[in-house]
């Protein structure tokens, strides 16, 4: 397996395959980043999709000094911000989804929300750690606990039901 670093390179002499491998590496990564900085899954969509071009675009100007997953993350937050912006300016139509909120409200927020995934039992905590914290896929998640993708992905399922009852 070609490390990021390489891919990177062959992206940048034009190498779709290697694109489409650093894409498939990274989407999931740069979809939930953008998720929890819109709060929007259709317009993180489309900051994974700009970003990804971007990538495409400028994979040469990567110059090593960061992690590769790190470039990639710098380049969609810049394209979340970059569409806030447009909505701003009335160059999109604003989504309602899409909330500004001061920083003391998200530091609140971020406390409400530890307390509710504390109440959750100990199977789904571990899962929503690994995904969200360890920014694990489903699968890797699935191999670290030793149980189905599937498993997973139900018990993804009902942490976040669980949380949405805790929240609202």
């Amino acid at each position: 397996m070609r490390t990021d670093e390489a891919l990177l390179r062959a992206v940048a002499r034009g190498d779709r395959i290697a694109f489409h491998e650093l894409y498939e590496r990274h989407a999931e990564r740069v979809f939930r980043f953008a998720v929890s900085l819109l709060r929007a899954p259709h317009l993180a969509e489309e900051v994974l999709q700009e970003t990804m071009v971007a990538v495409w675009k400028t994979a040469d100007r990567f110059k090593g000094a960061s992690k590769v997953t790190t470039w990639i993350l710098g380049i969609a937050k810049n394209q979340a911000y970059g569409l806030l912006r447009r909505e701003k300016r009335g160059e999109r139509t604003p989504d309602d989804a899409v909330i500004e909120r001061d920083p003391s409200e998200i530091a609140e927020l971020c406390v409400r929300v530890e307390d509710a995934v504390a109440t959750l039992p100990p199977h789904l905590r571990e899962v929503l750690h690994l995904v969200f914290h360890e920014e694990m896929t489903l699968g890797e998640a699935a191999d670290v606990l030793g149980i189905p993708e599937g498993t997973v992905k139900s018990r993804m399922f009902h942490a976040r039901k669980a949380l949405a009852k805790v929240l609202t």
